[in-house]
Parts: structure tokens; sequence; C-alpha cells
């Protein structure tokens, strides 16, 4: 690792940590009420979409309006795949998508999971990438910021039987906080050479003077968002790997940097609204804690010495123009933030960096994250966090001043652990099923990493593939369907239950026995239930899969 390959990495985690409280305290604002600088726009989209922004709803209310407006998302993308051969701007003539394929891909986008079982260029036309596609990475990542923000006004509000509007929180988020941020760096990527245009396919001579076709399109406007709203999904099928989405060094910078800057300041945003910064820091510092010390483990694995190969770096599968720095650092920050984009192959990853990408997505995605999902996940393992360390000091467990009982709990265990039961069951099909089998490119415990890394970024909602499983066939278009669907709303749904349950409690003033939740201790609590649950889960289907195969690896065997 070279002296500029460190800089860099340093000036990474040093600007998301000055980044976090800029742009956290200003959407703190936004959603307080306080910045209003396109309010205008914001009444009229009101008054066309018959809102009333001052009626607010309670939790069931809440959680129709959130499934309706997304299952509504759902119909259109769908019938936009099934239809885009007799749409507009298709220049490449591109046929209509199968049936199961076109499922996957709605429920994908949908979920905020962008998983690809496709190549975008050649699958997708303008219309569906911009209409379809585009659309849904915005409202997709304003959903999970509305969910968080109507868990933090349960957590908050006393004896209240609402906690919020959720078209209120869609259009903000939308408004003041996607939309600006994505024409920023779009401008940004633009200029650097990314391509944005309508433009038919070009046709071009190789060196060797054979033909090639150039794919082209309004890609710059979708990568922006693609990055910040922690969906991921590729306009090309390379996605960031290749040149027309990541050209140079400075869009890769950017680009990586994008993965983490809203989840991480969401932390600030949930400081402010609750009325304790350090109560976002704290969460903020588990977070960060989780994510350095496995980018430790990646890069010390991907810098040693492979046995089986006798190469002192791992090349395989690296993006050779920006380094493998910068590739396990776009890998791990690709699974920390469930974004799913990637500038290298996944599946070439050394087995124990594979392996910690895969614990990432497994731990429920809360290591930052996706746009809110993460923080809403990371508040369930508060509420755990608080419960066990009520049960140590013999007291009612309490969080912002409220008790925590049998119902929450209840429900934070659901979303811990249907998405693991997601996980570990699907894979389980998945290995004794001929058909699912067969789309394995290795045998042994890599063909188990890609069926575990497929169905943990499915119900995390993260994207990414272990690229060697070949997933477009209908046993996975339907399974890790289902996964991407069990894995957003089944933990969007028992998280507004609990924003409903802990509004309608009365806050009680702490005392001298209260266990501070804003401290350097708490931090390690947190971290310790986050990884023991994670551990407790998934280490036997962790062994059988990267653990073994590193550990074969040293013996020079690979698969």
């Amino acid at each position: 690792m070279s002296a500029l390959e460190m800089l860099q990495v340093l000036c990474y985690f040093v600007l998301l940590v000055a980044c976090t409280p800029l742009l956290g305290s200003y959407m703190a604002k936004v959603y307080s009420g306080e910045s209003r600088w396109l309010g205008p726009i914001e009444r009229w989209i009101y008054v066309w979409g018959g809102v009333k922004p001052d009626t607010e709803m309670g939790w069931k209310g809440y959680a129709f309006a959130l499934l309706a407006f997304n299952l509504l998302g759902f119909v259109v993308l769908l019938l936009l795949q099934l239809l885009q051969d007799l749409l507009p701007l298709n220049p490449a003539q591109l046929p209509a998508v199968e049936p199961l394929l076109a499922f996957n891909t709605a429920t994908s986008f949908v979920t905020n999971t962008n998983w690809q079982s496709y190549g975008g260029e050649t699958t997708l036309s303008y219309l569906t990438q911009m209409v379809g596609l585009t659309v849904q990475n915005f409202v997709s990542a304003a959903t999970g910021m509305g969910v968080v923000l109507a868990l933090t006004r349960g957590l908050t509000r006393r004896s209240a039987a609402t906690i919020g509007n959720f078209w209120v929180d869609l259009v903000r988020s939308t408004l003041y906080v996607l939309l600006p941020l994505s024409v920023l760096l779009a401008l940004i990527l633009t200029s650097q050479g990314v391509v944005q245009n309508l433009n038919a396919y070009a046709q071009a001579t190789t060196l060797v003077g054979r033909p090639q076709l150039l794919p082209q399109g309004p890609a710059a406007s979708q990568i922006a968002i693609k990055q910040l709203g922690t969906n991921g999904g590729g306009f090309f099928s390379t996605n960031s790997a290749h040149p027309y989405e990541n050209p140079t060094p400075l869009t890769n910078f950017l680009e990586m940097f994008a993965l983490l800057l809203i989840p991480a300041a969401l932390t600030y945003t949930y400081g402010k609204l609750v009325g304790s910064a350090r109560q976002g820091w704290a969460i903020f510092a588990a977070m960060l804690l989780i994510f350095v010390f496995g980018f430790g483990i990646m890069l010390w694995s991907e810098m040693s010495l492979n046995p089986a190969t006798g190469a002192a770096t791992n090349l395989e599968g690296k993006e050779v123009r920006f380094g493998v720095v910068n590739s396990v650092l776009w890998g791990a920050a690709t699974t920390a933030a469930s974004n799913g984009s990637v500038n290298a192959m996944q599946a070439s990853f050394s087995p124990l960096t594979g392996g910690v990408a895969i614990l990432f997505m497994m731990l429920g995605e809360v290591i930052f994250g996706g746009v809110g999902a993460g923080l809403y996940g990371m508040l369930m393992f508060v509420i755990l966090t608080v419960f066990i360390a009520g049960l140590l000091v013999g007291r009612t467990p309490e969080y912002l001043g409220k008790k925590i009982e049998a119902r929450e709990i209840k429900m934070a265990l659901l979303t811990i652990l249907l998405p693991g039961a997601a996980i570990l069951s699907f894979s389980a099909l998945a290995a004794v099923t001929p058909a699912a089998l067969a789309s394995r490119t290795n045998l042994g415990p890599h063909g188990l990493s890609e069926i575990l890394y497929a169905f943990a970024s499915g119900a995390g909602n993260n994207g990414s593939a272990f690229a060697g499983l070949n997933t477009n066939t209908p046993f996975y278009n339907l399974l890790v369907g289902l996964a991407m669907w069990l894995g957003r709303f089944g933990v969007i749904l028992p998280a507004l239950a609990i924003a409903g349950s802990m509004a309608s409690k009365k806050v009680a003033p702490p005392s001298s026995g209260t266990f501070p939740t804003d401290g350097p201790l708490f931090t390690l609590l947190l971290m310790a239930v986050v990884v023991a649950v994670g551990a407790l889960t998934f280490f036997p289907a962790l062994t059988l899969g990267p653990l073994v195969e590193h550990l074969l690896m040293q013996s020079g065997r690979v698969f």
C-alpha cells in the first residue's frame, strides 16, 4: 500500500466525518421546518397531489400510504419493462423484458435493492432506465428516509397518536436532499466524461480492425442518484468498472464517497431531531468502527501473499485503473451501505475479503446501510441493546426516557431475524436444488459463497453480486425477488409499529439508575450486540463458505 493510497483512504474517512454534521444539520433543518428554500415548489406539489401537509397519520395510516405508493411504483415499472418494445426512446430497439426478469427487476428497484440479473445496455431502453429505474432510485431512497423520520418522531413524541405524514416526508426527502445533491454530482460526473445523452448506440472500429458497438444514454443522471440513494443499479452491465460510468480517479472517489454520505449524515440528523447530538454520534461511532475494522481485514487479505497463486497482491478482478486499495474500499463501502454498485468483481476477492463483504450484508445492512434503512435498522439493535443493558443492571430498560417493553422487543427481533431467516432458508433450498446449483461457476466452498452472497444481497437490499453466479433463471428471479420483499417491508412494518407504540408512551425523567445511551460504553455495547447477533446467526454458514475456502487456499487449493 503506497503512501498516496494511504493518504486517499485517510482523506476518505476525514471527509466522511467532516461532512456528517454539515449535511446532517441541513437535513435536520429541512425535516423540522426551518429550511424551506424550495417552499413554492413544495406547496405546488402538495396542491397537485391533493396532499394536506398539516394532516398527520398514525402508524397504520403511514404504513398503508407507504405500501400503496410502493406497490404502484412496482406495477408501473413492471409494465414499462413488459411494453418497452412498443414505447419510445428505444434507439437500440430492445425487446420486451422476459416476465420473471421484469418481476425481479421491478422488485429490486422498488425495494431499494437494485439487484441486476441483466445487462443494462442490452436489456433496458432509455425510457425504462429514466422513467422506471431512475425515478425509483429517488422514491425508494426517500421511502427509507421517511421511515427513519417516523421512527424518530415515535421515540420523541409524548402520548401522541401520530408519527407524521408519509407524503410530506417523501416530498421533502426528494426535493430538498436527493435532487439537489444528485444534480450537483451529475454535473461533476458529466464534466469528467460520464455520458449523458439520448443518442443511438455508436459504431466504432477497434485497433485490431474489428467492429464494436458503443452504448450511449442518459447515464450520469442515473449514476448520481444510484450512489447517493444507496441504490447501486448500474446503467451499464459492468457498473462502475465501465469507463462511461466511472472514467477518472475523481469520479471514482466521488462515487465511492457518495455511498456513505447520506447514511452517515442521517445519524447526526437523528441526534438533532431527538434533542441530543451525542445520541447520533454514538450510533455513528458504532457504525464507523465496525466498518473500519472490516475494511482493515479486507485490505490485509487482498494485500497478503496468496499461497495458491504465489502472488503478493491479489490483482484478479480489480479495477487496474485505480488500484487494489480503491477496489477494496469500494467493495467494503458498497456492501456496508446497502448500495450494490461495484468497480471490481466481488467474486474475485480473496475468501476473507468476500466473507467480510457478505457479513456486512448479513448484519442487516446497518453499518451505515441504505439511506434511512441503515439507521432504522440500527435503531432496532439500539432497542435490543438497551433491553440487554436493562437486564444487566436490573432495571426496566428505557431509551430516550421511554420504557422498552415486550411489544417493542418482539418487533425489533422480528426485523433482525426475518432477513436472516430468508438468507439461510433460501440458501439452503438453493444448495439442494439442481436448477440452482447449475448456475454456479465454481464448485466447493466458493460456490456456496456465491449462493450465500446472492441471498444476503437480496434480503439485505444490497444489490451487489458474486458475478460468478448466473441468477437470470426462474429459480433465482423468483426466490431472490421474494427475499427482497421480505428484507424491505418485513423490516419497515415492524419498525413503524414500534414508532406507533413508542409515540403513545409518556417520557420519564432520567434518574441515577438510567443507563446512558450517548457515551462510549453504550457504543461498545451496541457494537458487541450487532456483531454477536451476526456471528450467532451466520457463523456456521460463513464457516462452510469463505472461511473454509480461506483455509484451503492457504494449502494451495482454489475453487
